[in-house]
């Protein structure tokens, strides 16, 4: 396992975030990493966002969109970097846009 997975899912573990929500929440992440064929580490903010934006696009449905924007969220704020590039996704996370904490 990757030290950046193990940090998730210790940082989800923390959160109080379920095994299966953990489960989940991983994949989400491994999705990412498949779509540019790129370690999640290695990718800049600005490709979280194009790939949020093509997410929505393809016409995901609410939930698999939020927990992907979730999971993405976690992952930009194990990196430190704020606000996550998922705020700024069109039509999606005024709620994130306000500064609002994301449910686990």
């Amino acid at each position: 396992m990757t030290p950046l997975r193990c940090r998730m899912i210790e940082d989800m573990t923390l959160a109080g975030l379920a095994p299966r929500s953990q489960a989940i929440y991983v994949k989400s992440v491994r999705r990412l990493a498949a779509h540019y064929r790129r370690s999640p580490d290695e990718l800049s903010e600005e490709e979280v966002r194009s790939y949020l934006i093509k997410l929505r696009d393809r016409g995901a449905a609410r939930g698999t969109f939020k927990v992907a924007h979730y999971a993405l969220a976690l992952r930009n704020r194990q990196r430190s970097l704020s606000p996550p590039a998922a705020a700024t996704v069109p039509g999606w996370g005024s709620d994130r846009a306000s500064g609002a904490e994301a449910p686990p």
